[in-house]
Formats: structure tokens, sequence, C-alpha cells
């Protein structure tokens, strides 16, 4: 199992520090490290800056969203980064929610897993250099009855194939990921429910496709908080684990709050949901039970840590992304570095 890292969104607080933290991580040898987009900061404006300053770690789009950008967009962008990078960059898509998507971008929230199948096979067909003609229900290219002509990526990417990777929750899009992409990246995993909730999902597509899990990146993001007192640390996350199960979408659609429920959370989801659109955020935060921030981060001390990381590791898990809770860089530096130490106490380094 390896380890990444997590920088989350730009302009979330913790900005001056996050280059220091992405070296770090860099140079005690973590594999990869992701950043994030909303409607704030942009994910490859940050991914170019830490590149252009580490040596060795992959940087990843954790994730570009999809109704962002036109598919040959994304395929330029991920060739332009992996030709700078030196073969560095990995990415991750996904469809966003709908009041993103149609609030923020204007684009309909419909369809989304036959969208994401169409952009995949867009963005891909655009990094093979061929020239790009493609017909689907969401995207034809080039436009017929126009001016427009199949051209091709003028831009060499370092690799032929740059890992392409899919935020995927709903057991219909766990499964599509299994069977179009090169990795899940997933949030809010449990190690005693992750076969149950994502990796037989998974699994399925893999076979659909005629293919076994080797190779497969399995890529959670767990926050991490070091410590003795559990309890402690938990509440560090209330606020961020409320916000996701209650308040990421509409109560129709909060992918987090359906994901809460098949962990065996119902009524405890609806409670926090009731209360977060309620306006009740403090509420919602006291109504999320210890049990599942605990079961969805690693808390503790280090040797508490690195019986987690093995439980995850042994759940199939292939790429620990952890996301280092702290108010001060060097908080955050210490907990970087206790995930490399509980690796290695676990045997797992």
């Amino acid at each position: 199992m390896r380890l990444g890292i997590n920088l989350g969104y730009w302009g979330a607080g913790m900005d001056g520090d996050n280059l220091a933290v992405a070296q770090e991580a860099d140079r005690l040898g973590y594999d990869v490290c992701w950043a994030a987009e909303a409607y704030g900061s942009d994910a490859p404006t940050v991914l170019a800056w830490v590149a252009a300053k580490t040596e060795r770690i992959d940087v990843g789009s954790a994730i570009m969203q999809i109704p962002a950008r036109q598919p040959a967009m994304t395929a330029m962008t991920a060739a332009t980064l992996d030709s700078l990078t030196g073969g560095r960059f990995r990415l991750g898509l996904g469809v966003s929610g709908p009041q993103v998507s149609e609030g923020w971008y204007g684009v309909k929230f419909d369809k989304p897993l036959a969208r994401t199948r169409e952009y995949v096979e867009i963005v891909r067909k655009a990094m093979t250099r061929e020239r790009l003609s493609y017909e689907g229900e969401h995207w034809t290219l080039p436009l017929p009855g126009g001016p427009g002509k199949p051209i091709k990526l003028t831009v060499h990417p370092e690799r032929e194939h740059i890992p392409l990777y899919i935020a995927a929750i709903g057991p219909r899009n766990l499964e599509q990921t299994g069977e179009i992409a090169d990795g899940a990246l997933l949030i809010f995993p449990s190690a005693a429910h992750l076969e149950e909730t994502a990796l037989r999902h998974i699994r399925a597509g893999r076979e659909k496709a005629g293919l076994t899990m080797d190779g497969f990146d399995v890529c959670p993001t767990v926050p991490l908080a070091l410590g003795d007192d559990v309890d402690a640390l938990a509440d560090v996350f209330r606020p961020y684990t409320a916000l996701y199960v209650g308040g990421m979408g509409s109560r129709k659609q909060n992918f987090y709050n359906q994901l809460a429920q098949r962990m065996g959370y119902e009524k405890e989801a609806a409670e926090i949901q009731d209360k977060y659109l309620a306006g009740d955020k403090a509420g919602a935060a006291a109504a999320v039970p210890q049990s599942l921030i605990d079961q969805t981060s690693l808390l503790g001390p280090v040797e508490r840590i690195a019986e987690r990381m093995t439980a995850y590791a042994e759940a199939g898990v292939t790429t620990l992304t952890l996301a280092p809770a702290g108010f001060t860089l060097d908080e955050r530096v210490a907990a970087l570095r206790a995930g490399v130490e509980a690796m290695e106490r676990a045997g797992l380094a």
C-alpha cells in the first residue's frame, strides 16, 4: 500500500503552508499529491505550482469537474501537465453534484454515468493524438454541418497512458469506474465496509471489461489526526462530516448521505441532514456518531493509526491518501511523518 497526500481546496485557510506540506511529503516518499476543486480554486493551477516546486511526487486532480470543461480541453490540460512534470500527472475526474453543475457551470446534471463514459472515451482518444471524431448522445465531434474538421492534439504527453481516476460513491458509478478507469477516488471509506460499499461494485465493472483488480488503484482519502484523545480528535472532523452527510447536494440527491446509510447509519444520516438543511449546523455536527468519524478517519497515537492502516490494506486499499489535520504547519508535518512511521510499524512500507 502506498501513501498519498490531499491538499484539499486552495483557499480553505491553510494555503500558506500547502507548498511546505507538499514538499515534505515529497521528501518523505509519499507517492502522490492531490488537489481538489469545487467553485473556488481550480485544480490544474495548484498542481502545476506544486509540481514545479517538488522533485519526485506525482500530482493528481481530485477532482477536475466534468461539467467545468469540454473533454478536449481536459485532454489538453492532462497532456500539458504530464509533459511539464516529466510524467508525474494523474487525471482524476468527477461529475460534481447537481447544485454545482447547474448552479455554477450551467450544465444540466442529467445522465451522469453516460456523460462520464463519453467524456472518458473522448479524453482518452484525444490523448492518443489521433484525429478526434466522436459520435455520442452528449458530444459529437466535429459538429455536423459546420466548418469543423477532425484535428489532433499537438502536445506530446510524457507517457502514452496517463492514469485516469474517477471519483465514485454510488454502486452504479463504482461499477462503471471499474470498467473504464485505472483507479477510483473514494471518500468516507470504512475498512470494515469497503467490500460491500465499494469493492464488490468495482470488481463487477472490471469483470465486465474482462479485467481483474490487478493494477487498479483503490485510492480513498482519509483524514488523519495525531494524539491520545480519540474522542477529542473525532470532534475536529464533526463539522466536515456534517457538511457532506447533511449539506452536500439536495435532500433527494446527497451521495454522501446515501453512503452513510449503506454503512448502517440510516437514522443518524437522516437526523444530520434534517438539522443541516434547517440551518442548525452545530446540531448536525453534534448528531454525527463518533463511530462514523472513527471508522472513516485515522485517529490517535501512531500505534493505533498503524493498526487502522493494516485494516485498510487488508480491505483492498492500494493508495491511502491522507488529509493531515493541524492548526499549524508543524502539526500538519508531524501528521505526515506519523503516517510514514505508522506504515513502517505496520510493515506496509
